[in-house]
């Protein structure tokens, strides 16, 4: 019996081993409880958008005005001032049963409803860019509701090349669809700034809030502080550590440093010791690392959206362009610059204009976290995939 007792203490006295309980934790959280069991699957993003898709199409279908009038909402009128900001969705067909362009459009309409005074002199604006603008069911509706504008893809002004090229390299029409979109805005409204959006790019819901303190605290001098434009996006999967941007590597050495000092610290309290040792604190610092890490910066970020004096500014790399704001000065100096680049496989919009930043004395921010969310699963490219 006594024995017995003896063999049980000493078996539930290695379960006190520290390395035994450090091995223990790396296995619960990094094989058992996976981070990336909590992601959402393809089909079920797809089922989700569906129906925000269907929310969108009914929401908006209440905003159609009368019959016999031909004027759109009041909200959306042009004023006699000068317009401050212009949100510009720049849009083409894509999969018709998820409503992309209905479901950003309609955000951003209930988010301007919300923000009321807060949002003076703010416009929305559609550029449909399509092959053939009227086959774009959802654009033409919309058409009915805001200002608008069709690109004539025959008008020479902006072919200056064979069209048949054109047709042929995607990546070139692409980039020209963005220069049209964010020239007719300036010619249209002679905004501040202008916002120019894709049409999968859902704003969050404190987008306006954050961009009113940017431009009024942040930059209250100079348009965006001097810079070529600031980006409210950039992928997830990109903003992790493990990523080519050196900037990020005292952030996590940081992050590690202090959760890993929390971690020791009520580690010590339950093993009942004065203060942790130096091998735990460095155990629990690395292990805070990899955490964060695998779980993703992103939902750290998250922090960041309890109030926008939070959100951080960084300099902006290459990808994406779901959403770029630019002033009215730099949007000028953007058009020159991409008037002379030309866009071909492996070097898209968003390469050229980071290209920019390289050959050139400009510069540029990206906004932490992101203000919009990328809802498209599918390139608008032809025969892309999932981007």
């Amino acid at each position: 019996m006594g024995q017995r007792v003896t063999y049980t203490c000493k078996r539930w006295s290695c379960l006190s081993s520290p390395r035994l309980q450090g091995t223990l934790l790396i296995v619960l959280t990094f094989f058992v409880f996976s981070p990336n069991q909590i992601n959402l699957t393809t089909k079920q993003h797809l089922s989700h958008s569906m129906k925000e898709g269907q929310a969108a199409v009914e929401y908006l279908k209440q905003l159609l005005p009368p019959m016999n009038s031909t004027l759109p909402p009041r909200l959306f009128r042009k004023s006699d001032g000068k317009m401050r900001l212009v949100v510009t969705v720049i849009t083409v067909r894509r999969t018709p049963q998820y409503h992309y362009l209905m479901q950003v459009v309609s955000r951003f309409h209930r988010l301007l409803v919300e923000c009321g005074n807060d949002c003076p002199r703010t416009h929305l604006f559609i550029c449909n860019v399509d092959r053939k603008p009227s086959s774009h069911e959802d654009a033409v509706i919309l058409n009915k509701i805001f200002h608008h504008t069709e690109r004539n893809n025959t008008d020479p002004q902006y072919f200056t090349t064979d069209p048949q090229h054109i047709h042929r390299n995607p990546f070139e029409k692409e980039k020209r669809d963005y220069i049209y979109c964010l020239e007719e805005t300036l010619l249209s409204f002679s905004p501040e700034y202008v916002l120019l959006v894709e049409d999968d790019a859902v704003p969050e819901a404190e987008i306006f809030r954050v961009l009113n303190y940017l431009l009024l605290f942040r930059f209250p001098g100079r348009p965006l502080g001097g810079a070529l434009y600031i980006k409210l996006y950039h992928p997830e999967r990109l903003q992790n550590y493990l990523n080519p941007e050196p900037m990020r590597i005292l952030e996590w050495l940081g992050v590690g440093m202090f959760v890993g000092t929390i971690f020791s610290l009520l580690y010590a309290q339950a093993r009942r010791q004065t203060r942790p040792t130096w091998r735990t604190v460095i155990f629990f610092a690395l292990y805070s690392m990899v955490l964060v890490e695998v779980v993703g910066r992103h939902y750290l970020l998250e922090l960041r959206r309890l109030s926008p004096s939070l959100y951080n500014l960084a300099p902006a790399t290459e990808c994406c362009t779901q959403a770029m704001l630019y002033s009215s000065s730099s949007a000028q100096r953007v058009l020159g610059y991409l008037s002379e680049i030309q866009c071909k496989p492996g070097f898209a919009k968003d390469t050229a204009l980071y290209s920019i930043l390289q050959q050139t004395e400009e510069w540029a921010l990206v906004v932490e976290p992101n203000l919009v969310q990328h809802i498209g699963l599918f390139s608008s490219l032809p025969r892309g995939r999932s981007k």
